[in-house]
């Protein structure tokens, strides 16, 4: 009866509630790029095996959007889900997210969930960025690549010069789209 009026009190806080078995990777919520919809990481990715980017419109890597959109498209029917995070932790990412959303669905055709700009290197870093740097690294540019298994757990990081076809990678999202929940 005490959970049952925890839950309803922290409902009406308005505060999401995480499930016990939800990994402290995808314990939060980020706003979609150019929307006021959010994604409830843990609602869209428990037992999901992931690709996670932080990227940047005006970078040199930015290229890489069509690489990953076909992995995305490559991938999907396994049950990859594949996540954008622009950030202009680097000064590369537009000032504006009309500009970015242009970039992304109109130059480069993304079709994956791609989040409002983020911080994500440091102490100012969102939740999701300081636990894949507690599992692997930080980003060190844009376009850093992070391989989640089904449990929430890094199985590799990538750098911004892993292209989106390299075998590595694809070795990486094998294992986690075969990893158990």
């Amino acid at each position: 009866m005490k959970k049952s009026l925890l839950l309803v009190l922290l409902s009406s806080l308005a505060l999401p509630v995480f499930a016990a078995d939800c990994p402290a990777l995808l314990q939060g919520e980020l706003p979609k790029l150019r929307s006021k919809e959010v994604i409830n990481l843990c609602e869209q990715y428990a037992g999901k095996p992931l690709l996670v980017i932080n990227t940047a419109s005006h970078c040199g890597f930015t290229k890489q959007f069509k690489g990953l959109e076909a992995l995305h498209q490559k991938y999907k029917a396994q049950g990859l889900e594949v996540l954008g995070v622009p950030s202009d932790d680097f000064k590369q990412e537009a000032d504006n997210a009309e500009e970015t959303a242009t970039i992304c669905y109109g130059n480069y055709g993304v079709t994956f969930a791609m989040t409002a700009t983020q911080v994500v290197t440091g102490d100012s870093a969102i939740p999701l960025f300081r636990e894949l740097a507690a599992q692997s690294s930080a980003p060190r540019w844009n376009f850093y690549k992070y391989v989640v298994d089904r449990q929430g757990k890094v199985v590799e990081s990538f750098s911004s010069l892993t292209e989106p076809d390299d075998e590595d990678l694809a070795a990486a999202i094998d294992k986690a789209i075969a990893s158990k929940p």
